[in-house]
């Protein structure tokens, strides 16, 4: 009997054998493998499969009982802002915020806000270091001090800030005897009363970054001869900028809203501690127009701030 010559051809719709290996580096045929209702594969080099890149998601049915109630919550969420929309004076609101006392309330929190979140930068970023780096007894307990201010009911934080800061308080007794120091009922107590509600935005979200940032860059600095300081200062802060950012704008934001705390230390006095909820809270009595003016502003300043940070909260999605 002869043997069939190397590499002549099998017969024409013949089959392989049971068991025959592939030859190397064939690739497998479009579509081959697959089953119904099985995701595409791949073959890799060692025999094994993995599933192919870029295979597009599978759309899931919603079920009626989430649909509803999800609904429902998107239209209570949502409603009120467009109530605030349609019901604004649209032909009268250049005069309303041109107004003296809109102006005064306008400018008072642009500035005090910006007071905040400068003092929520140099107290808070330094925290968030600490408790992102630094490792020592009762760390937990001081995490949850810092955040303390997110679910603390603002008045009780005006409060709390009067026993501290005000004129008997424990450390305000002491500034006023000493210093002649007097925060309650002035502006820099509206600066006071913001940063402390607005500084835990800012520790959090610095924090975080600081968690994700390798901390082997700072390693390395302090053994080229950088101090623990300077390492910060010219590898980390570079590296945590865009967390940074993000939280000085929540800060500001969160200050620029401030409402309970502010009038509960500071007061309500027009061109001195009259922010624009306060001045809000008190045209709703007697100028609706204006109140609804202020709640326009705040609204554009909310947006603003959301789509500034569109990039970092929406990146999962």
């Amino acid at each position: 009997m002869t043997e069939p010559k190397a590499g002549a051809e099998r017969k024409a719709g013949a089959e392989p054998r049971a068991g025959a290996e592939p030859r190397a580096g064939a690739q497998p045929r479009a579509g081959a493998g697959l089953t119904a209702g099985a995701e595409p594969t791949e073959v890799l080099g060692g025999g094994g499969t993995r599933p192919r890149l870029g295979t597009p998601r599978l759309r899931t049915a919603t079920p009626l009982p989430l649909l509803l109630p999800a609904l429902v919550g998107l239209v209570f969420l949502v409603l009120p802002l467009l109530a605030l929309l349609v019901r604004a004076p649209w032909r009268s609101l250049p005069d309303q915020l041109t107004s003296v006392a809109v102006w005064q309330a306008l400018r008072l929190s642009l500035i005090t806000a910006t007071a905040a979140t400068a003092v929520a930068l140099v107290l808070g970023v330094p925290l968030a270091w600490l408790l992102a780096r630094a490792r020592f007894p009762g760390r937990r307990l001081v995490r949850a001090l810092v955040t303390l201010p997110l679910v603390l009911p603002p008045v009780v934080g005006g409060v709390a800030l009067l026993l501290a800061l005000g004129r008997n308080g424990i450390v305000g007794r002491w500034l006023d005897s000493a210093f002649g120091v007097t925060l309650p009922f002035t502006t820099a107590g509206v600066v006071v009363a913001e940063a402390f509600v607005a500084m835990p935005f800012l520790v959090i979200s610095v924090e975080g970054t600081l968690r994700a940032a390798d901390p082997r860059y700072e390693e390395a600095a302090t053994t080229l001869g950088a101090s623990r300081f300077t390492a910060f200062r010219r590898v980390t802060l570079p590296m945590v900028a865009p967390g940074v950012a993000a939280g000085a704008v929540l800060a500001w934001a969160r200050a620029l809203g401030e409402f309970g705390a502010t009038i509960t230390f500071a007061g309500n006095f027009p061109g001195r501690t009259q922010t624009m909820p306060l001045s809000v809270y008190l045209a709703l009595q007697s100028d609706p127009a204006a109140a609804i003016a202020l709640s326009l502003v705040l609204l554009a300043v909310s947006i603003a701030v959301l789509a500034g940070l569109r990039d970092r909260w929406m990146a999962a999605s």
